[in-house]
């Protein structure tokens, strides 16, 4: 089993900046893509951004320019660098691993952390 533990979230004024963090742990094998995704109250979970293994960055056209994904295969995690942050951008965010137990691949997901920004 994969347990993904986020962290970082909290209270921001708008057009401040937050750093998440997604530690993933258990039976790893190995890790292939890693991503960050949120979702606001009454909406649709929202792809922000992904990371393959081997570092290529992929980004929603909403955070481009905003949001840096980046990610230490060492210690199985996956950061978002959240800069000029809106209100709008307040959801909870979520992590997402795509991870072998040796076995298979299987998708993971975290618990979530909050992010709320003030204007």
């Amino acid at each position: 089993q994969v347990q993904l533990v986020e962290s970082g979230g909290g209270l921001v004024q708008a057009g401040g900046s937050l750093r998440l963090s997604c530690a993933a742990s258990g039976i790893i094998f190995s890790i292939n893509g890693m991503g960050w995704y949120r979702q606001a109250p009454g909406k649709q979970r929202e792809f922000l951004a992904s990371i393959t293994a081997g570092g290529s960055p992929n980004y929603a056209d909403s955070v481009k320019g905003r949001f840096t994904i980046s990610r230490d295969n060492a210690k199985k995690m996956v950061f978002l660098q959240m800069n000029s942050l809106k209100p709008e951008d307040t959801a909870l965010y979520y992590c997402n691993v795509r991870a072998s137990n040796g076995m298979r691949y299987a998708d993971y997901w975290g618990q979530g952390t909050q992010v709320t920004v003030s204007s």
